[in-house]
C-alpha cells in the first residue's frame, strides 16, 4: 500500500545525518515536535540500522508486497503536551518500519492500541497505516531507538547514538508529563540516564525493572513528581507465553491514566 512520507524532506542545513554528531546536535536545536521529527527521519547514524531497515524495505514480507515501506527512522506520536509516555523498544522491521508509525502494524500494536481505545485514550481499536484516523489523547508513544533492528535487538551504541531524540522529547513533554510507562526492560535502562540528564532525581540505588514497579521521581526545577512505571513489553513472544495478558496491560496503563488524571487539576490527562 503507497504511503505518503509525511513531513517535508527540503534540505537542512547542519551535520551530514550520517555522522554520529547528527541527533545530538539536530535534536538539540529543535524546539518543537515537528522539528524533532523532521531532523529524526533524516537521520543515518547508525550504518547497521540502516542497512537493515533499508534492506528490509526492499526483500519484503510477501504478506506486504504491494507496500511501499517507509524504511527511515519511525517518530513518536502523540499530542505535544501529553500527561503520559510510553515508551517502548525500537520499530519492527515490518510493523512501523513498513507503516511509518510507531507501534502499527504489528501484534504488539495491536494490543497496544486496542487496550489505549478500550481505556478512552485511543481514537481506534486498531492501527494499520499512517492516515487510518489514528489519533492519541492525553498520551505520547516514542521509543528509544527509532529504526528497526535486527532480530528486535539494538546494541549499545545504537541505543545511545539514539538517545539525543528520546532526551528533547522528554524536555519538550516536561511541563505536562507526569507518568511515564516504560514498555520493557530496555525501555527501563534507557530512561533512567535520560532522566537524570533532563533533572529529575532518581532515588538510590538507581531501581531495577519489574512489571508493575512503581516510583516516584523528584524534578526539582517544577517541584512535581514524575511517575516512573515498569511493564513487560506487549510483544508477540511475551503475550504467547503469557508474560503479559491482556488484562495485566489494561490493568497497569489503567493505573498510569488514573495516576495522571489524579495529577492535574483539572481532572483529566492532557
Amino acid at each position: 500500500m503507497p504511503q505518503d512520507h509525511g513531513p517535508n524532506t527540503r534540505p537542512m542545513p547542519g551535520p551530514d545525518p550520517a555522522t554520529v554528531e547528527y541527533p545530538a546536535i539536530r535534536a538539540d536545536r529543535a524546539e518543537t515536535f515537528d522539528e524533532v521529527q523532521d531532523a529524526l527521519i533524516r537521520c543515518r547514524a547508525c550504518p547497521r540500522l540502516v542497512t537493515w531497515r533499508e534492506h528490509v524495505g526492499t526483500v519484503k514480507r510477501s504478506a506486504y508486497r504491494d507496500w511501499d515501506y517507509w524504511s527511515k527512522p519511525v517518530p513518536g506520536l502523540g499530542p505535544s503536551d501529553a500527561a503520559v509516555a510510553l515508551v517502548g523498544l525500537a520499530p519492527a522491521a515490518h510493523g512501523g518500519n513498513r507503516t511509518g508509525r510507531i507501534f502499527t502494524g504489528d501484534p504488539a500494536g495491536d494490543l497496544l492500541y486496542a487496550t489505549l481505545h478500550a481505556l478512552g485514550v485511543a481514537s481506534r481499536p486498531t492501527a494499520t497505516h499512517r492516515g487510518d484516523g489514528q489519533s492519541l489523547s492525553g498520551v505520547r508513544i516514542t521509543v528509544p531507538v527509532h529504526c528497526a533492528p535486527p532480530d528486535n535487538q539494538p546494541t549499545t551504541t545504537e541505543r545511545n547514538t539514539c538517545r539525543p531524540w528520546l532526551t528533547r522529547e522528554l524536555q519538550l513533554l516536561q511541563p505536562t508529563l507526569s507518568v511515564i510507562v516504560a514498555l520493557g526492560g530496555f525501555a527501563w535502562r534507557a530512561l533512567l540516564p535520560i532522566l537524570t540528564d533532563i533533572g529529575w532525581h532518581l532515588p538510590a540505588p538507581r531501581p531495577t525493572f519489574g512489571h508493575g514497579r512503581h516510583i516516584l521521581i523528584d524534578d526539582p526545577s517544577t517541584q512535581r513528581g514524575l511517575h516512573l512505571f515498569g511493564c513487560y513489553h506487549p510483544s508477540r513472544r511475551n503475550i504467547s507465553t503469557r508474560t503479559l495478558t491482556p488484562a495485566m496491560l489494561h490493568d497497569l496503563l489503567q493505573c498510569a491514566l488514573t495516576t495522571a488524571t489524579i495529577n492535574h487539576s483539572d481532572g483529566r490527562p492532557r
